[in-house]
């Protein structure tokens, strides 16, 4: 369920919790591309590295009308890796 008004401790809410241990989960897992991502906020990520999961939570968080299932369902079906025949 969206909530409009998702704050920083969505993510320690039972929903939130459960969101990102299927991030988790899709890291985890090799059928997704799930690599980490530059990012240039050097105070944050001093290697300019965001994780696949930190980066994920943070859209979520910045996006409170995103249906975080919607969100992932749409995730799976993006960084699925294709089998080439």
């Amino acid at each position: 369920m969206a909530s409009s008004k998702r704050t920083a401790q969505f993510f320690e809410s039972l929903e939130g919790q459960e969101i990102e241990q299927m991030l988790i989960s899709m890291v985890k897992d090799d059928v997704f591309n799930t690599e980490s991502s530059y990012s240039a906020n050097e105070n944050l990520y001093p290697d300019h590295v965001m994780s696949f999961v930190e980066k994920h939570k943070s859209y979520l968080l910045k996006h409170p009308s995103t249906d975080p299932m919607q969100y992932l369902a749409n995730l799976r079906l993006i960084t699925r890796r294709r089998v080439s025949a």
